[in-house]
């Protein structure tokens, strides 16, 4: 008796963080190009390494935000309960997304950092839907519920763009503020159902005692076990690599003068295909060959075929080619989606069980300050047309340049880390 409401929680949970990543997935595709645009209200000429360097921390704040944020939500989820920080974050995203509506209407670069910022704060509060799953299952369906917040992530990454093409106007004009103005009522959506359906999990006694904002303990676990250090720097090199051209993507495909000249619907299509592949390729054949091929031979086939992939993409730019591009998309998200779940399962096998948990969450921490290094390299780049120049070379290849060649690096510390690393409990051949 006592099953069902946890089961339907957790689809409560399953539907509100999915809405919730539809509203994200829809704005994503769009944003750079909007700050592109919005730039030249400050007088900010396109293609100046100014632009870059402005729009690059744009795209990093969101990140940011959730990086300083998803613990303070987690700590504040302990003490006072899931339900209301959950809520209190949906309210955020429906607020912040209708800023960003009205960012466009004004085309303020100024209001779009503000809903942007705050965006970022408001959807930090993943850590917490996590936190309720772990309170409404047992050890043995802990990593099933687990796999919801992964699934609803792929989900809503996929068909938010597919909402955002239905946003903006069939002729390809501006899209104005209707993808903003979109993924505030679904976020409203998720809230009102969060409001009635979700009740709230965390048990009276259970609340945690103390927890750190970053656990400095489990950072010297990790520096200390064989291979996990080098295996932070590769995970953190490769999430660069992907996250500057996933920044990138957007400026590229859509520029008319050194990129494709898509437009917004093309461009929101472009995302759908990306998060299609994803979900395919990790669904189907990452998930067939685990525990078949060592995340070794698994992580380092992923490097290899991203570097093929970031330089058929440096190809397709050279040549407006539109077919190289979607070839070199589709090995780039085929190569990630077999490094990510590879390396995350060596961090894991190597890892004493009594510190795993601190030790993945400083994997989560190196991921997140990742995401905020790469578009800070990769729109400057592209931004950079005086260094393009210089190297005789289109501004839109650079991106795909640095990731290939940051990839290159990322296969080495791989290799060097599967030297040193082992299965805890075991010893070194």
């Amino acid at each position: 008796m006592s099953d069902a409401p946890r089961k339907g929680s957790l689809l409560v949970i399953f539907l509100t963080v999915f809405i919730d990543l539809l509203g994200f997935g829809m704005v994503l595709p769009l944003l750079p190009v909007y700050a592109t645009d919005f730039a030249e209200q400050l007088g900010l000429e396109e293609g100046h390494l100014k632009v870059g360097l402005l729009i690059g921390f744009l795209m990093s704040s969101f990140s940011l935000m959730q990086f300083v944020f998803a613990p303070l939500w987690g700590r504040l989820s302990d003490r006072i309960g899931r339900r209301p920080v959950l809520m209190v974050g949906l309210a955020g995203s429906v607020i912040f997304y209708t800023l960003f509506g009205i960012a466009t209407v004004l085309k303020s670069l100024p209001l779009l950092f503000v809903a942007r910022i705050g965006a970022g704060i408001a959807g930090a509060t993943i850590s917490t839907a996590q936190a309720y799953i772990a309170d409404s299952t047992t050890l043995e369906t802990r990593a099933k519920g687990m796999a919801l917040v992964g699934a609803a992530f792929g989900l809503g990454f996929t068909f938010g763009p597919l909402f955002g093409f239905l946003a903006v106007p069939a002729e390809g004009g501006d899209p104005g503020p209707g993808p903003g103005y979109a993924a505030a009522v679904l976020s409203a959506g998720a809230l009102l159902l969060a409001y009635f359906k979700l009740p709230e999990s965390l048990k009276p006694g259970n609340q945690a005692t103390e927890r750190h904002w970053f656990d400095r303990r489990a950072l010297a676990d990790a520096l200390t076990t064989p291979g996990i250090g080098m295996l932070l720097w590769a995970s953190f090199v490769c999430i660069v690599s992907f996250a500057s051209f996933e920044s990138t993507l957007s400026l590229t495909v859509k520029d008319d003068k050194v990129g494709y000249g898509f437009s917004f619907g093309q461009l929101c299509l472009t995302f759908a295909f990306i998060g299609l592949v994803l979900t395919v390729v990790q669904g189907g054949i990452v998930r067939r060959l685990s525990g078949k091929v060592p995340e070794k031979w698994m992580a380092t086939t992923g490097t290899v075929l991203e570097i093929f992939g970031f330089m058929l993409m440096a190809t397709a730019a050279a040549h407006t080619s539109v077919g190289l591009l979607f070839a070199g998309l589709t090995t780039v998200v085929t190569g990630f989606a077999f490094i990510t779940p590879s390396l995350n399962s060596l961090l894991s096998r190597w890892s004493d069980p009594a510190k795993q948990g601190g030790i993945l969450g400083i994997g989560q921490s190196i991921a997140s300050l990742a995401r905020i290094v790469g578009p800070m390299i990769g729109v400057p780049l592209f931004e950079n047309r005086a260094l393009a120049e210089g190297w005789g070379v289109k501004s839109a290849q650079l991106p795909s340049i640095f990731a290939a060649a940051l990839m290159a690096l990322g296969v080495i510390l791989i290799l060097v880390a599967t030297r040193r690393g082992h299965d805890y409990g075991t010893v070194d051949a």
